[in-house]
Formats: C-alpha cells, structure tokens, sequence
C-alpha cells in the first residue's frame, strides 16, 4: 500500500514535468522546456563493421538486428539523466519557475551519428556557416556524453566550434584533458590517470612484480595501457605481458601465453564487451588460481559473478567510482515503465517528433527490477552531470529563492564560463572542475567479488589531497580462491637489462644485442665499390679523350679547362665511397663526409658558373656586350669557383672542428640491434645551405637559356642532371625518415655514387658520343652556323 501510495506521487510530480505524457507526440527521448539539455548515449551499440555502398538512415543501422547489441547499463544512464531532469524541474532550491528539456539521441556508432550532432548544435532547424559566434543560440545548451572516449573525441570538436559544454559521464582518456584540442569538455567522471594509479597502488600494495595488461582496441583502453607503462618506470612492477584484445583475438592462445610465462597478476583494462568474453573463456579453459583486477568498465558487472566456475579462475579484485544511491531513482523506474506500457497501440504508428536514433524498440522488454539491479558504476556521474549543467545555468541566471531573471540571454560559451567555476555539493560529494575540465575530487572504492557474488568493497582511494589516508586496503575481508595464491607475493624480481642486452616480451632472461654495421665483404659494399671503380676509370678515359681532343669546340663548349676540374672533383668526390663501410671510426666518419661536401660542391659551382657562361654567351654578349666583356677580362668564372671552394672549406673546417662527425652507438631504433653509424646533422645542415644556393642558381641560369638553340643543349644537360640529383637526396631523406637500420650507410653510400654517376651520364657522355661517333658536329664551322642563325634570330626580335 505504501509503495503505491509512493507511485501516486509521483505520477503526479511525473505528469507535471512531462505534460501530454500519454499522447502520441512524448517520447522518452525529448522533453520540452524553456532550455534544452542534449543527450548522447550509446543504447545500441554497433560492434560490427559493414561497408554500406548508399546512404543509410540511421535508425536501420542503430536498430539492425544485424549490427547492434542493447546495452543495459547505457540505457539505465539514459535514465538517470531523464530522471535528474525531472528532479530540477520540481525543486524550489534551483532553477525555481524555471523548465529544463532534454533532446536525446541513441549514440550507437563513432560515425554514422553526424546528424544527431547537426540536430544538437542547429538553431531552428539549420545551421548557419558564416555568423557572429557569440550571438549564436544553438538548439542544445549543453551535452552530456557520448560514453566512450573514442565517440567523444570524434564529437567533440563539432561542440567546440561554438563552445557548447560537453559534460561527459564516461569518457576517462586522459587526451581529453587537452584543452587545446577539447575546450569544451568538461567530465564527471574519473580519468584514466586517477584510475591507472590506482591500480598501480594495489599491485604495489600486495608486493606483485610480474603482471600482464590486457586491453581492447578503443582509445580509453589504449591510453590507459601507455599511462600504466609510463607510470611503471620509478617502481619495480614488470610488465610481463600486453594484448590487446579485439574480435578476431584467439583467447585460448593468450591464455596459454600467460601461463607459459607464470604470470599470476593480470590487469584486464578493457571495454566490458571484450572483458566479459575473455573471463568467460578463462572459465571455459579451466585457467586457475589467477589475480584479475578488473578495470572500472566490468568491476560490477552483475552477470559474470554468477557464472559458473568463476572462483576456479581466482581471485577478481575490481576499481570503480564509489557508488551513490540516487533516492527516488527506483521509484521513477517503475513510474516510467508504467507510462510507457500504457501508451495507446496506436502509437507506435506515429512517427511525429521522431527524429533519427530516437527509437529503442526492446526498451519496452526491460524489467523495472533489471534496470535498477543494472551495473550502476556512471549512474553518479550522469547524475551529477546534469546537475553541474542546472547550477550553471541557476548562476547564470542569477536565480534566488523568488526566481530567476527574464533579462538574460543565456550563450552556450557564457554557460561554460559558469560550467568551469562550478563549486556544489550534491549527495554529499564535492563537485568542482580542475583547469583540464576534470573532478577535482573523485572517490573510488575497491572491490572482491565474494562467494556470493557481490562486489564487497575493501578499500578506498581518495584524489582529494585534503584527506590524510587517501588509499588503504583491508586484507582480511579479501577471500583467496586457491591456496597458492592466498596472500602472495611475486619471487620473480623485475631487472633491468644492461645497454648492451635486451629481452623478449615476458623472457626472464637478457640476451645480448647484435652490433651491427656494413663490412667490407658486404655484396652491396662490393658492388658500390666496384661500381665507384668503374667511375673513377670512366672519369680517366673522358680526361684523356677530353685532352686529346682539347682544341675541338665540343670540349670547349662544355668548358674547356673547367672541364678537368670539374672531373677531377667528381673523382675526389667518389672516393668517399669507400669510407661508408667498415666498422666507424673518427678517420673514416670524417673522411666521408668531408671529401664528398668538399669536392662535389666544387662541381656544383662549376655548373653554376657554366650555366651563368652559357647565358652570357647567347644573351649578355648580344645585349650586354660590356658586361661581356669585363667578365672575360678578368676570368670571373675562376674567381667564383675560387669562392665557393673557400667558402665550403671554411664551412667544413668550423663545423668539423666543432663537432666532428663522430662513430656512435644508436641503441634507441632497435631493441635488439646497436646500429654503428656516423653523427652527422650538424655537417649536412651546413652543406645544404651552400648546396641549395648553388642548386637554385644552376636553375635560374638554366631556365634562361630554355630558348637557346635546339642543337646546343648545354643548359638542357645541367637541368637534366640537376633533376637527377634532387630526386636522388629527396630518396634518401625518405629513406632516412622511414629507415635506421645498419643498411642507411649503404642507401647513403648510394646517394653519392648515383650524384657522380648523373654527371657523367647527363653532361659528359653526350659529348663522348659526339666526339667519337659524330665528327662531323664537331667541327668549328657547325658551332658558328648554330650561333649566327640564333643571333640573327634575336637581333630580327
């Protein structure tokens, strides 16, 4: 009698906040008001991925029996939230006469959800791109959720644009901390570093050293994997083992893998879908007396402690936020599962004020008693949510007992504002906000799943830095499964290997690293050396040719005596080669860098100089005869070359002084390699300055003789070989980007001998032919036939 007395009540309070309650139009998704709240949870979770070839509605995705699974303990904080909302909205202390609605939407999926998001953050029904953003009212005041931290992440910025607060209930990544990224949002709930550290604190507390981590493939459980291994470096815990878990994982082999490496302290840090499936195999493989301390995600999971054969597994040790009994929360379950059936039949054909992902056809199949007896792990933080978004808005409003103001017009970055300077207690908890929108005080208890089957708690950890004993553990309430397991603590002690050695993931023993570098009797190395000999010998012959024929105008057009310098620094350049194999010391790290920056920089001003020639020649002779004519007096060609071989020198000489290139040790890039290589940043950054300017006015001169005559191709060969020489170092420096393995010296090596080899093959061997094969172009009376028919031509210009 009391209990219906009860449910009078509230009907009556329920009615008052949820008007036409009984009409086709409610929904228990959308509540009219004075300001909207929005609402995001994943009550349909899509867990499979299907490629959709057209658009889709996104209620068939969410409801497809196919790609969807109910999530109980999501739809229960669906209705915490709904029953938050109602609880303000008939109380005299905040927001007095004043109504707040909800638009809630069924977040079943990180991407096909975009138009509940568009739905929230419009403003009648568009949304306007090009707007004064501190004017813009948009549907949704504030969001609460989504749940998972990875939905969060991908929403989060379209929220941000506009600065709508995100108070989340779920979402523990610590990236969401960022406010760079994620100015808008703010959580209830705990983050995974407060969540990580407690789980380190238990390990500690019962003397563990050897544990494995198994996690999920979502960000939150990704994110608490990376903090558990940063936190691991000032203590003696030894990660033994990491999974992750995913659909096609194979539990058995997993399992078989922990006890093969006696691993008796597993953390499962993973999403309650993954966890669950795993416990579940450990019982269906008769895996024993092992430690599971079990993530905040499954620590009250109401189903697995009643399967049979948990305790033969061992103990569960679990982390969650403390529990708070919401009053009046019961009462409202049953209040709205008696509204709902007894909404007319007629009903469910009348899709007015529907919107997409605002449908749960097995809703109505849920017991009052499963919802209320539903993993209440985030029920606090939903609750508290809504509660922070209220109190901002009672500020902002500048409410009081008698009620609030008419005159404000309330901007979703004036609630945020309201949202960071929020100071309230609620159930007797403290709610405030920390500079990274996270609680500044969370409480956490820890559990044992007994015999029974409860989640007993056995300790507390506070954040709080005003309470004296924020961690403790009672040992004596904890009910050891299996004999060998009863209060132990590990005999394996976690060592770390010497710089020298390195281990495989979970082996109890070091084993040393293989040094490695390029020996000379490498086959590459020989095959580079070879080759650099068969430059060096090609570079020979085209010196004696080039001087037998010295007179001919083919060598003087490609520049006479400039030519034997420029062979003999690409020959000096080449030798260097052979200083990239070996085991490194200082001679040869020096000595291969110093003589192929040196010389072959030398080459590269000859070029600049030859093509700055081929220009005169053609074009200042005509037009600057002046000019000309000072440049040949005074051999301005051999005073340029001069400066850029000083200049380099000097470069090398002040930066080798400095910092040599030096053999070193790189123990970073593979853990079970040294790789022995030369330092050599300083060296290369210098080089290329010089060799950009040198590269940039080889272009420059080239593009001006583009329209020189077709048979005199000597700016056409120096662009060739340029394009061959960028293309070459921008190889290598992807190579070294991707790559820093011992075979980066051969890539290196290669470099060089291919910026030789472009030289010849671009620019001399063309001249070889001709001299050989082609005689009669080589001739004084064919060069000054080419020259007078493109002089006349720019002279008739």
């Amino acid at each position: 009698m009391k209990h219906l007395l009860t449910l009078l009540v509230m009907l009556g309070s329920f009615q008052h906040a949820l008007p036409e309650s009984y009409s086709c139009s409610a929904s228990e998704f959308k509540l009219d008001g004075e300001y909207i709240l929005g609402g995001l949870f994943d009550i349909h979770h899509r867990s499979s991925s299907v490629v959709y070839n057209r658009p889709v509605i996104v209620d068939s995705i969410c409801s497809s029996n196919n790609n969807k699974s109910f999530t109980l303990s999501s739809y229960r904080m669906f209705q915490v939230m709904r029953f938050a909302v109602q609880e303000i909205n008939n109380s005299s202390l905040i927001l007095p006469n004043v109504s707040l609605g909800y638009e809630i939407f069924d977040h079943c999926s990180d991407t096909f959800n975009f138009q509940a998001i568009l739905n929230m953050i419009s403003r009648n029904g568009s949304i306007q791109v090009l707007r004064c953003v501190n004017e813009y009212v948009s549907k949704v005041i504030a969001v609460a959720g989504p749940f998972r931290s990875m939905e969060s992440m991908t929403v989060a910025p379209l929220f941000a644009m506009n600065l709508i607060p995100m108070v989340n209930y779920g979402s523990s990544s610590s990236v969401l901390s960022d406010k760079w990224k994620y100015p808008s949002f703010l959580r209830t709930t705990a983050s995974n570093k407060d969540l990580i550290q407690l789980i380190i604190l238990i390990i500690q507390h019962f003397n563990w050293n050897w544990v494995a981590f198994v996690s999920s493939g979502d960000e939150n459980s990704q994110n608490g994997l990376q903090l558990f291994k940063s936190k691991l470096k000032d203590t003696k815990i030894c990660l033994a083992y990491a999974k992750e878990l995913n659909e096609m994982s194979d539990h058995y082999e997993i399992l078989q893998q922990l006890e093969d490496l006696s691993i008796e302290v597993i953390i499962v840090f993973a999403r309650q879908s993954s966890a669950v499936a795993f416990i579940k195999s450990a019982i269906k493989h008769n895996i024993h007396s092992k430690v599971w301390i079990a993530g905040d995600s499954w620590s009250l999971n109401k189903n697995l402690p009643r399967l049979s054969g948990i305790k033969a597994i061992g103990t569960i040790i679990g982390i969650t936020e403390t529990v708070m009994p919401l009053p009046g929360f019961k009462d409202f379950v049953y209040l709205s599962h008696t509204q709902r059936n007894n909404r007319p039949t007629t009903c469910e054909q009348t899709p007015s004020g529907r919107t997409c992902n605002q449908a749960c056809d097995l809703c109505s199949d849920v017991s009052p008693e499963e919802i209320i007896g539903e993993n209440p792990s985030y029920s606090f933080a939903t609750y508290s949510a809504i509660y922070a978004m209220a109190h901002a808005l009672h500020n902002l409003l500048l409410c009081d007992i008698k009620g609030c103001s008419d005159n404000v017009t309330v901007y979703p970055f004036m609630l945020l504002q309201e949202l960071k300077r929020s100071n309230f207690t609620i159930l007797n908890r403290h709610i405030e906000f920390d500079s990274n929108g996270d609680p500044t005080c969370t409480s956490y208890a820890i559990v044992f799943w007994n015999q029974s089957g409860q989640a007993q708690k056995v300790g507390s950890y506070e954040t709080d830095p005003a309470v004296d004993v924020p961690f403790s553990i009672n040992n004596t309430k904890i009910h050891w499964y299996a004999d060998q397991v009863s209060n132990f603590s590990d005999d394996i002690i976690c060592i770390n290997c010497r710089k020298t050695e390195w281990s495989k993931p979970g082996s109890t023993f070091c084993t040393q690293r293989s040094v490695e570098y390029i020996p000379f009797t490498d086959p590459v190395a020989i095959t580079l050396m070879f080759s650099t000999g068969v430059l060096l010998a090609l570079t020979l012959a085209i010196v004696i040719l080039f001087a037998l024929n010295y007179d001919k105008p083919v060598v003087k057009s490609a520049g006479g005596p400039m030519c034997f310098l420029l062979l003999g620094c690409l020959s000096a350049s080449s030798i260097s080669v052979f200083f990239f194999f070996g085991k490194p010391t200082v001679t040869n790290c020096v000595l291969r860098y110093f003589l192929f920056l040196l010389f072959y920089t030398v080459c590269l001003g000859c070029f600049a100089v030859r093509s700055f020639q081929i220009v005169c020649i053609f074009k200042m002779a005509t037009k600057f005869p002046k000019i000309h004519s000072w440049w040949v007096k005074h051999n301005g060609q051999w005073w340029l070359i001069a400066i850029v071989f000083v200049l380099q020198l000097l470069l090398l000489t002040t930066v080798f002084t400095a910092s040599p290139p030096t053999p070193v040790n790189d123990m970073t890039s593979y853990r079970d390699q040294i790789i022995l290589k030369c330092a050599m940043s300083r060296t290369v950054i210098m080089f290329l300055l010089l060799t950009i300017v040198l590269a940039s006015l080889c272009f420059i001169f080239s593009y001006m003789g583009k329209d020189l005559p077709k048979n005199y191709n000597e700016s056409k060969a120096i662009t060739l070989y340029l394009l061959f020489l960028i293309l070459t170092w921008i190889t290598f420096c992807t190579a070294s980007i991707l790559y820093h393995g011992k075979y980066l010296q051969l890539f290196n090596a290669m470099s060089v001998l291919s910026s030789s080899y472009s030289i010849l093959f671009c620019y001399f061997l063309p001249k070889c032919y001709i001299i050989i094969f082609q005689p009669q172009k080589n001739t004084q009376q064919h060069f000054q036939g080419i020259i007078q028919r493109y002089t006349q031509n720019i002279s008739s210009k």
